[in-house]
């Protein structure tokens, strides 16, 4: 399992550049950002410093959509980031939700999502591409390579995660959930004539390392509830589009939402949402690793049996240092299949 590393782009920007780096001397292999223009800052800029202060992680964003900026130019800022430190960039992508809603837009559609993935895919990866009725091409990017990862949780988007995407992002870390949209996944992958395991798979979540007390576990809860506020925003969605009885999505990802109310963009991914009391411990414990190292352990065994190639630590609390160094001197190594050197 290799793992990667979700980081907001507040200032100072040297402080996300800072944690990129010591991720890779953690031994972590992605780096990746929140994308939402006027909620922080911008990330394809930070990118390059990412990468220019490191020597193998990956970095892209978790995630961006087809909406707030044009998909051609999403693909040359992959081309260009790939031309200048190698090709070490990834495109997460989404419907979108706070970078839209912030300005009153709306998420795209499933059919924009999906026909934005392969111009993506296709331009930044030096391939001539149809768009917008013209056959285009980036002709000065011929290595160029960026992989695309789908995000979803609904049964559309999953299946256009299996049908054409180079990765699937689940943001959550529920057991339960995580195997039926990976079953999802790999079903509209074969359908689709392709290898089911050609679509690697991400769960992606905060993880606080605790020492089992329940005065710290209570403490990682309060701090860990603003994730289940915003996958309440995309479940919301589903809700609204299909009732929660009207599609087979798992009430374990529909049920918690009844008490939500409003949701305040203002406090999007932060701890400490006073929008996110609606979400009760017992989900804040399914969705994030929360706990001693070794309980974090065996659920990640978990996960990686049902065939999660990726772990990704959302790391918005108070300890982010702390959360890192125990991931890479602890977590990291226990997961590691590392051959004996004589036997």
């Amino acid at each position: 399992m290799d793992f990667g590393v979700v980081l907001q782009c507040n200032p100072p920007a040297a402080r996300v550049v800072e944690l990129t780096r010591q991720a890779e001397l953690y031994g972590f292999s992605h780096a990746w950002t929140f994308d939402s223009p006027l909620l922080w800052e911008e990330p394809y800029v930070i990118f390059s410093a990412m990468l220019a202060a490191t020597r193998s992680i990956t970095v892209g964003p978790m995630v961006t959509n087809p909406v707030t900026r044009d998909i051609t130019v999403t693909a040359a800022s992959y081309a260009t980031l790939n031309e200048m430190y190698g090709n070490r960039t990834v495109c997460g992508i989404g419907r979108g939700d706070s970078a839209v809603r912030v300005t009153g837009g709306r998420p795209s559609t499933v059919a924009e999502l999906s026909a934005a993935i392969p111009v993506i895919r296709g331009l930044a990866g030096g391939q001539e591409v149809e768009y917008g009725g013209s056959h285009l091409r980036l002709s000065w990017a011929p290595r160029s390579r960026t992989p695309v990862w789908v995000a979803a949780y609904g049964p559309k988007v999953l299946a256009v995660a299996g049908e054409t995407a180079d990765g699937y992002i689940l943001q959550l870390a529920d057991p339960t959930i995580a195997q039926w949209s990976i079953e999802a996944v790999r079903k509209a992958a074969v359908d689709a004539g392709r290898d089911a395991d050609d679509v690697t798979i991400c769960v992606a979540a905060p993880a606080y390392v605790t020492d089992g007390s329940p005065e710290q576990q209570a403490h990682a809860y309060e701090q860990c509830r603003w994730f289940g506020g915003m996958v309440g925003n995309h479940v919301a969605d589903i809700v609204a589009r299909y009732g929660v009885d009207g599609v087979a999505v798992p009430r374990a990802l529909t049920d918690y939402i009844k008490g939500r109310e409003d949701y305040d963009y203002n406090e999007h991914g932060r701890a400490g949402n006073t929008h996110t009391a609606f979400v009760p411990d017992e989900v804040v414990d399914r969705f994030c690793l929360i706990g001693p190292v070794e309980e974090q352990v065996a659920r990640l065994r978990h996960l990686q049996d049902l065939g999660v190639d990726q772990f990704a630590i959302y790391l918005q609390h108070d300890a982010q240092d702390e959360v890192l160094r125990a991931y890479g001197q602890k977590v990291i190594p226990a997961m590691a299949e590392r051959p004996l050197s004589r036997s």
